[in-house]
């Protein structure tokens, strides 16, 4: 008996100094797909950094493409980055002859960059593209490019199904959970909130409140500032303390600065503090009594899961993914994203009833614990065995008008 050829699948990624949810979920796939059927290849653009040397820890197979350029997300986006055209004379060509010279069945983009770089070669090669989504339902990507070069659509949740797709994608858009790999060991609470308080030294009845996240716009840092604002407002008998965990994923952005200038402007410099990027935040979660997620627009965010997994409540705005992700009072709770003050009645609930602080922490980690990654690899390896042996879904635009706004 003859033995199937593997599924040839391709990750590119641009490499930097910055890991992030997308570098993490994809690459717990990578290492767990089935060797016997998949045979996945990790290509890394541009010069050696951070993400690189991390995936090149995992032991993964690599391959390293300095040139020609390619075309890079509006946040990472520089100087030896492809202009359009430049793009489209050298580097589509190239990246066309990369995939039949390596015999890439499916390429699997996952950030802005790639999407957009990868998409057309993909097409041209006669290879099938998996394009996993993780941004806004508005982005440009993936409602005028995906819906007509993607074979498939992933996201990871219902709010970032494309809202405005210029071709119907019903048929070809599927959500599918990000992965978490999460420890049946927990911290130990008391002695990792104990070092925390010791390093930013605050008493041991202070209130730790946590950020966790990259500094960006759309997480909004500084409105976690006006949210420990409002919480020694509302309690002034209480000693919060705010703790910003996260950099900025690209140089000069200046959010950390302007945190720093409003805490001191509204005149809680002392009990805001500016943590910068850990590379593992477990026991840092562990160790604060609230963590606050004060982003927009979070397709379905790893730091409130991961909170949940240790035990550690999560306010969260009431928008993007977090609703898919988060019951209102009974998995955590959800608040207006317009006003910090929203964020004071639920934390003060879970502050003042132990009980159903525990309640809500024990239905949170129930749930968390239900995303694993074999539950995530499974899935994501039906599409590919479904893209290879049907060949490409078609543009059913005769569906679309029972699609809906999908």
């Amino acid at each position: 008996m003859t033995r199937r050829p593997r599924i040839k699948v391709l990750f590119p990624y641009s490499d930097g100094e910055t890991i992030g949810g997308s570098h993490r979920s994809s690459l717990m796939l990578i290492a767990k797909l089935d060797r016997d059927l998949f045979d996945p290849v990790v290509l890394l653009h541009g010069v050696p950094g951070a993400v690189g040397r991390h995936i090149e820890s995992l032991g993964l197979q690599t391959l390293r493409l300095r040139t020609p350029p390619v075309m890079a997300g509006r946040l990472k986006r520089g100087a030896d980055d492809a202009s359009f055209g430049r793009y489209l004379l050298q580097s589509v060509p190239a990246l066309v002859r990369l995939l039949r010279r390596e015999q890439i069945d499916i390429v699997h983009t996952n950030d802005g960059g790639m999407h957009v770089s990868w998409a057309l070669p993909t097409k041209l090669a006669g290879a099938r593209l998996v394009w996993h989504h993780r941004q806004s339902p508005d982005a440009k990507g993936v409602n005028l490019v995906a819906p007509i070069l993607a074979d498939r659509i992933l996201s990871v949740s219902e709010f970032s199904r494309p809202a405005r797709p210029i071709l119907p994608v019903a048929r070809r858009f599927e959500v599918i959970r990000s992965p978490f790999e999460l420890s049946p060991d927990l911290p130990d609470r008391a002695a990792a909130r104990a070092a925390l308080l010791t390093e930013i030294g605050a008493r041991p009845e202070a209130i730790l409140i946590g950020y966790f996240g990259a500094l960006t716009r759309r997480k909004r840092p500084e409105h976690f500032v006006r949210v420990i604002q409002a919480l020694r407002h509302a309690m002034p008998e209480r000693d919060f303390h705010g703790l910003i965990f996260g950099s900025e994923p690209i140089k000069g952005l200046g959010i950390q600065a302007e945190c720093k200038a409003l805490a001191e402007e509204l005149g809680i410099a002392r009990r805001v503090h500016l943590m910068g990027h850990r590379s593992s935040v477990e026991v840092l979660m562990a160790a604060v009594d609230v963590v606050s997620i004060t982003a927009l627009e979070e397709p379905f965010g790893r730091t409130l899961i991961e909170a949940m997994h240790v035990g550690t409540p999560v306010v969260a705005t009431r928008h993007g993914g977090n609703p898919e992700a988060i019951t209102d009072e009974d998995t955590g709770f959800l608040v207006d994203h317009e006003a910090p003050e929203a964020f004071v009645p639920a934390i003060r609930r879970l502050l003042d009833d132990p009980q159903l602080r525990h309640e809500i922490t024990g239905r949170a980690a129930t749930f968390a614990r239900g995303l694993t990654v074999d539950a995530h690899v499974a899935k994501v390896s039906a599409v590919y065995r479904d893209l290879v042996s049907k060949g490409r879904d078609p543009l059913d635009a005769v569906s679309g008008a029972n699609e809906g706004a999908s």
